[in-house]
Formats: structure tokens, C-alpha cells, sequence
């Protein structure tokens, strides 16, 4: 893994990447001007208690930030990152800052992007390099969430994203069963799928796209996905999101495939009691927790994470690069018969209706094109 040497004497860290490695104990408790690959950043109360039920603190989030960025980092890059901050750890109060903050290096890039919402742009951070991941971290941004698109093409997304979450008393161990459900039927339709734990309760199955494709696409042909698993399986699975529905069983969450929304980062931490991560996993992990019906099997701490990568590198990888088209909703004739009949439906409609924040964007980028 990378390792990251302070040059006694001086708070300067040695390159090339795979070199690096956090000795935070040799870091001034207080603050200290570093600089990595070139460039200086101020980080500060490095001792500082961030997850108390284990004593981890803020330097060792910056420490494992800097060990797993060779593979974290082509995953946020040029994607819209949304910063979760933690300033008093995860037992204290949080926020969501969308704004890149005012007060960034002037290093750090920035994708600005039209907000239907606010009715203005905002400048979102973008995660390009290891200075930027180290200095969002050194502002208590534990959790990193990241856009399904990246910031020069908003409206076309690379992956299709189920975010399994199950409801009590339904763990991740009901969320494989689920999981397998989706991998299952999207090889039925000729793609493949990835896995990766949320770091908290549930699993989140990938789907690479990386073609021309748009969310007025991805998002209702994933809703319908959800749809028929409901319909096949009613005991286990829900599609709409209202609690009182979701008792027991799994709720396949379609809705994260809009642009204006955010999923945690493969890798990221979690705020929980102990410092787990964003995991990616093997589809026979899956099926062996399932089998066992072990939740623990797919908890993953920032350690083990660390040994995992060190092991297995980033299984993660092919769903940046893989590319795979989205078949005709009329192949679901294959599982469900008749029932097709409403993704056809279904697929038919978004060519005449788009989400209000799609067609918001669209009319903000083209009087921007006309004023150009």
C-alpha cells in the first residue's frame, strides 16, 4: 500500500504516490503547513477523536485517505462531490456543503453545476489528485458522495445503481439474496453487475453503462427493474420507499439514478461506531454471507480494506471502463410475459416527459449557449 513519509525536519511528504505514508505522530497536534506532490495545505488537529467507540481519529481518516487513493481517486475523478463534514466526529452533528467552500486552495478544480433547486450554479469540488482528497479530509468529510455522472456531461450517466437498504428486522444478509436477484437477471439481459457493501446497513449492485445514454433512460428502466422483482417477489422485496412498507423486507432504491443525486463513494468511510468503508466485494462473498447468514461476513473497517486492496487490488476497476448497452425494455418479455407491457410503457413516456431538474439544466445550458 502507499506509504507517506514526513521529511524530518520538515513537513513536506515524499512522491511519487506510491511512496506516501502518514506518520501522524511526527505532525505538530495543533497544526502543521504540509505539502504534497508540490502542494502546500494546512492540516490540524490531527489527534483529534473522530470515531470515539474505538479512539480513531482525525489523522489516521486522512492516513487511510492517503493509503487508498491509488484506487479511490479514478473514482471520483470529475465527478461532483458532495462533502459530508464531521467537524466534532460521528457522534456530533453533521452537514452537507454542495458549494465547494470559498475558502479552498485555489488548486482545487471545481465542475459547476445548474441547481433547479437553488435556481443557480454551484460549484461543486471535484476530487482530482491526492492534495484535494487530503484537504477534504483534513475538513472532517469522512463521507464522500459522488454524482452517477461526471461533471462535464451531467445528463449522461456511466452506471445504473440499485441501492439495496433493508428494513428491520431484514439486514445484508436479505439485501444478497436481493443483490443476486438483480445480478441474476441482469445476465439474463446480457450485462454484467458489481457489488459493493454501503458501509453501513445495506449492498449497492453497479451496473456499468459508460455509453450515450441519459437518465431519462437509466432511471425508470431501473424503476421498472425494481417493479419486477417486487412482483416476484412480494415477500421480500419493496419498490416504493415509505417506511411503513419496507418492515422486514428490501427496498431496491431505483430513485438514486437522477442527476441531482449522490451515492457514496466505492471506498469512502461510513460515520458509524467503527471506521467501515464503501466495500466492493465478489459475488461469491455475497452468496457465502447469504448462505451463512452472517451480516458480519461483509463488514469492512478501514484496516481490512487496506489489506483487501494490498491482496486483491480494485476489483471495482471495470466498472469505470466496461462499456454495455442498455437492452430494449422488451426484453423483459423473457421473465414476465404480458408484464412487460409496462416498461414498454414505462420507456415510452420519458421520450416525452424528463424530470424537472433534466429539463431545468437543459434550458439554463442552452441560453448559456446562446449567450456564448
Amino acid at each position: 500500500m502507499p506509504t507517506l513519509t514526513r521529511v524530518p525536519g520538515q513537513a513536506t511528504w515524499a512522491e511519487p504516490l506510491h511512496r506516501i505514508h502518514l506518520e501522524v505522530s511526527s505532525l505538530a497536534r495543533t497544526e502543521s503547513i504540509v505539502e504534497i506532490q508540490g502542494k502546500q495545505l494546512r492540516v490540524s488537529n490531527l489527534d483529534k477523536i473522530m470515531y470515539p467507540e474505538v479512539g480513531f481519529t482525525k489523522g489516521q481518516i486522512i492516513d487511510y485517505y492517503v493509503r487508498i487513493a491509488p484506487v479511490l481517486l479514478p473514482h471520483l475523478k470529475g465527478r461532483p462531490l458532495t462533502l459530508k463534514r464531521y467537524p466534532n466526529g460521528v457522534n456530533g452533528m453533521h452537514f452537507y456543503e454542495k458549494n465547494c467552500p470559498e475558502h479552498r486552495p485555489d488548486w482545487v478544480q471545481t465542475a459547476p453545476i445548474w441547481s433547479p433547486g437553488n435556481n443557480k450554479w454551484m460549484n461543486y469540488c471535484l476530487a482530482q489528485d491526492l492534495p484535494t482528497l487530503v484537504w477534504a479530509a483534513n475538513l472532517a468529510d469522512i463521507e464522500l458522495h459522488t454524482s452517477l455522472s461526471r461533471g462535464n456531461d451531467m445528463m449522461r450517466p456511466t452506471f445504473i445503481v440499485f441501492d439495496l437498504d433493508p428494513g428491520a428486522p431484514a439486514n445484508i444478509v436479505q439485501c444478497c439474496k436481493v443483490g443476486l436477484w438483480v445480478r441474476d437477471l441482469f445476465a439474463k439481459l446480457g450485462l454484467e453487475a458489481y457489488a459493493k457493501t454501503s458501509g453501513s446497513k445495506g449492498l449497492q449492485v453497479y451496473v456499468p453503462l459508460n455509453t450515450a445514454i441519459t437518465y431519462n433512460e437509466t432511471k425508470p428502466f431501473a424503476h421498472e427493474v425494481a417493479r419486477l422483482l417486487e412482483r416476484q417477489h412480494p415477500e421480500l422485496v419493496v419498490s416504493d420507499m415509505k417506511k411503513a412498507l419496507r418492515v422486514g423486507k428490501v427496498f431496491v432504491d431505483w430513485s438514486q439514478n437522477d442527476d441531482y443525486k449522490t451515492t457514496v463513494n466505492v471506498y469512502s468511510l461510513r460515520a458509524k461506531e467503527r471506521p467501515t468503508v464503501s466495500t466492493p466485494v465478489t459475488w461469491e462473498e455475497v452468496e457465502e454471507c447469504l448462505n451463512a447468514a452472517d451480516p458480519a461476513l461483509l463488514v469492512f473497517t478501514s484496516d481490512q480494506v487496506l489489506a483487501r486492496v494490498e491482496k486483491m487490488g480494485d476489483i471495482f476497476a471495470p466498472v469505470l471502463k466496461m462499456k454495455q448497452k442498455l437492452p430494449s425494455p422488451e426484453k423483459f418479455s423473457e421473465f414476465e410475459g404480458a408484464k412487460a407491457g409496462g416498461v414498454r410503457e414505462g420507456r415510452a413516456s420519458t421520450k416525452r416527459s424528463r424530470t424537472s431538474s433534466a429539463r431545468e439544466r437543459e434550458k439554463v445550458m442552452s441560453a448559456k449557449g446562446r449567450r456564448a
